[in-house]
């Protein structure tokens, strides 16, 4: 642990990390990107602690959900998490819910207020300045591409959309996107849009600046990019396309000729696969399946047909090469500025394994993601529109196939077992964390697994 002046104990009995532990126990699970939010916190372990600038501490913690961890393992691997902590004496009235609470025990922070520092103007515009002028702080390294220029002085805003990390935005320019679960390694939102840019793909904004950690482990904390300030994201678009009555068939012609855009520029990019390699198997897919049915039982009279669709794997003809993927493609992850749809958001799901976000898949499973989204976009208004989301799942896909050279829709056996998994997936996130949206997933379950269309 990184301790400077500011943390250095007034107590010899209390640690600066346990004097405001109890706090984060109750704070962590109300946040929109905590991951453990059907198991209590039982046990906080601090493993890196850093003070960024007077007032603000940089914090990777450990929440435990039963059991301490033994020195040999590696607790971190799923259950770590990046905190910017504010610390105040006197909390500004601003910053309303970001005020996690007071410290009460004793310690060098007790009687202060804690808050998170990114609701805190001041601390996002210190935390950019830290950004442009690469440096290091006790294990943090900030990082940067030395032909791209950050203006100082950039006002700051955080985003407050529905997301499982953190975005500041900077005058408009820049967007920050601050990782909150940390794994060891390369986070693929660095990785892959560099190499795009490197491959002059310009379908992904190039990385501007990075924050990465070397203790307890080497990890990506952070991205900088440029900001498409006149975009809008396509759940958006779709969305607004539905209540005024408007086809969306030609945005989604376009937007399958841009995700075919940066699957050729990833095979580009990275290594790819064998024909008929998928990165995936039935295997896999049925052990997900397993595991969602027993914490969403509701499944279970599904299974037999969802297993059906999986076993598409070893009927159908080989499908295309495996090969570096977006991960976690949807409406909401691309965004239109004029006439250009842009890709964003390379992380992948974080709830999976860093080193399977960075392994090599099938393409077919981005495009299953997307036609996904259009579903979940025409189930937004009543009454439902099927006959919309087939319209724009066919147009894009004959735009997929224009720029690619293969169609999606050729491969359909392939293509119901990659969107019945990613339903699978759709299911257990949505108990989880937005039960009142589970019949949107699940009437996808009854359709594939059912109708098998």
């Amino acid at each position: 642990m990184t301790k400077t002046a500011f943390l250095r104990p007034r107590s010899a009995t209390v640690k600066p990390t346990e004097s405001f532990a109890g706090l984060l126990r109750e704070w962590l699970p109300e946040q929109r990107w905590f991951a453990g939010k059907d198991r209590p916190v039982t046990d906080l372990h601090v493993l890196s602690m850093t003070e960024l600038f007077p007032g603000c501490l940089h914090l990777l913690v450990h929440a435990g959900h039963g059991g301490v961890p033994s020195p040999g393992n590696t607790p971190w691997a799923g259950d770590c998490y990046q905190l910017l902590l504010g610390v105040r004496e006197h909390p500004s009235p601003h910053l309303g819910r970001a005020v996690i609470g007071r410290v009460r025990e004793g310690g060098p922070l007790a009687g202060r207020t804690v808050h998170d520092a990114l609701h805190d103007p001041r601390s996002a515009q210190l935390l950019l300045e830290r950004l442009r002028h690469p440096q290091v702080v006790g294990p943090l390294r900030f990082e940067g591409d030395a032909a791209q220029r950050v203006p100082a002085g950039l006002v700051p805003r955080l985003l407050d959309a529905e997301q499982s990390n953190s975005s500041l935005v900077y005058g408009d320019e820049f967007i920050l996107k601050l990782f909150r679960r940390i794994q060891p390694g390369v986070n693929p939102d660095l990785e892959v849009p560099g190499a795009l840019a490197r491959q002059g793909c310009h379908r992904v904004p190039a990385p501007v600046a990075w924050l990465r950690t070397t203790h307890p482990f080497k990890a990506t904390l952070g991205v900088l990019q440029p900001f498409l300030r006149d975009a809008s994201d396509g759940w958006t678009l779709a969305l607004e396309a539905l209540a005024a009555g408007d086809d969306f068939t030609a945005q989604s012609h376009a937007l399958g000729r841009a995700t075919a855009d940066v699957h050729l520029a990833l095979a580009s990019a990275f290594l790819v696969g064998r024909p008929g390699e998928s990165g995936l198997t039935s295997e896999g897919m049925t052990e997900r399946l397993t595991a969602a049915v027993h914490s969403v039982p509701v499944l279970q009279p599904y299974v037999p047909g969802l297993k059906a669709a999986f076993a598409a794997f070893a009927t159908c003809d080989p499908g295309p090469p495996a090969q570096r993927i977006h991960g976690d493609l949807h409406l909401g992850q691309v965004l239109r500025a004029g006439r250009d749809w842009f890709v964003i958001d390379f992380e992948g799901e974080p709830s999976r394994p860093l080193s399977e976000r960075r392994s090599t898949h099938s393409p077919l499973r981005d495009i299953a993601g997307m036609l996904r989204s259009f579903d979940y976009a025409a189930r937004q208004r009543r009454p439902w529109r099927p006959e919309w989301a087939r319209r724009c799942r066919e147009a894009y896909c004959a735009g997929y196939a224009a720029r690619a050279g293969w169609d999606p829709r050729k491969k359909h056996g392939l293509l119901r077992a990659y969107e019945t998994d990613r339903a699978v997936y759709e299911v257990l996130y949505e108990a989880r964390h937005r039960p009142d949206w589970l019949p949107v997933p699940m009437a996808a379950i009854e359709r594939l697994a059912v109708r098998g269309d």
